[in-house]
């Protein structure tokens, strides 16, 4: 097969390379594979790279082939595979993991949307209410999802409020919400639509495409994931391992040992856990309290 090149007298050879051995669809046939989330949240696993790979393979064996520079399994057994994906995990050698691209179909409250954006790794395409009218879809909890401030963490809460105060916080919302018919009546009388969205509350719903490396996927799963994130974005953080755990297995278990469910030490707690002290040499009562916290992980604050 041959193609010319515009204004140029070069023919390019175009080589059509088969499979070596028969290909499979990651994804099985599926158009897309779906999570909901809350009553209106969605994400949506909608393509892949690679999408096809040798039959009994994963899209594991992109990342080694990566890391190995070379085309094909070549020799290399199932079981060297994975020590290698396990190798460049555990020393953070992140390029071969580049190698895996996803693209996911999300919907989400305004307001977990701006902490999720704050990954700029992935290349997004928000639904814009300048040129569309917002959906009318709220994100409200539960009763029993309406969480106090916690007394020391300054960024969110866990533990559930009293109930008289969550019913208020409920009506609070309830209120916003009303703005909605104010908001589509004023787009009715031609207000620009880029001027009426601004009154909307940050539990109205958008959604977006959002395709992103495989590394940095980890790197938002790692801490969208994390006890300390907010719940209603750590949802949707969960429903995407969910959703990749059956395209890169074996590197998933990797990230679990060395990264999700691992601990890291500065050189101040392993001083810590050399000299057998109690305290960190350090006056930050934060850094102070994490020290604590990993002592208990760990069972050393048992031991005393």
């Amino acid at each position: 097969m041959s193609a010319h090149v515009a204004e140029s007298d070069i023919s390019i050879q175009i080589e059509h390379k088969q499979a070596e051995a028969p290909l499979v669809d990651l994804m099985g046939g599926a158009a897309r594979w779906d999570v909901r989330i809350h009553d209106h949240g969605l994400i949506g696993l909608v393509d892949v790279m690679p999408r096809l790979v040798p039959q009994g393979q994963t899209a594991d064996q992109a990342i080694v082939q990566a890391a190995r520079v070379s085309y094909g399994a070549g020799t290399k057994r199932v079981n060297e595979d994975r020590g290698l994906i396990r190798y460049l995990m555990r020393h953070r050698h992140t390029t071969p993991f580049e190698m895996v691209e996803l693209k996911f179909h999300c919907a989400m409250p305004i307001f977990v949307a701006r902490q999720w954006i704050r990954h700029r790794t992935a290349n997004v395409n928000e639904y814009s209410a300048r040129y569309s009218v917002m959906p009318d879809r709220f994100y409200r909890p539960g009763i029993e999802n309406v969480r106090q401030q916690s007394s020391v963490n300054r960024q969110g809460g866990e533990e559930p409020i009293d109930v008289g105060t969550a019913e208020d916080y409920l009506a609070y919302l309830e209120e916003a919400e009303q703005n909605y018919a104010r908001y589509l009546d004023l787009t009715e009388r031609g207000v620009a639509r880029e001027l009426a969205r601004i009154a909307l509350p940050q539990s109205v719903y958008t959604e977006w495409y959002w395709k992103c490396d495989l590394h940095n996927t980890l790197r938002f799963l790692s801490l969208r994931m994390d006890a300390h994130a907010q719940r209603e974005i750590r949802d949707f953080a969960n429903a995407m391992y969910a959703l990749i755990e059956p395209i890169v297995p074996v590197t998933l278990e990797a990230f679990r040992d060395y990264e999700l469910d691992s601990m890291r030490l500065t050189k101040l707690e392993i001083e810590a856990i050399r000299t057998g002290a109690a305290e960190i040499s350090a006056e930050n009562k934060r850094e102070q309290a994490e020290w604590q916290a990993k002592r208990m992980k760990l069972g050393l604050a048992d031991s005393e």
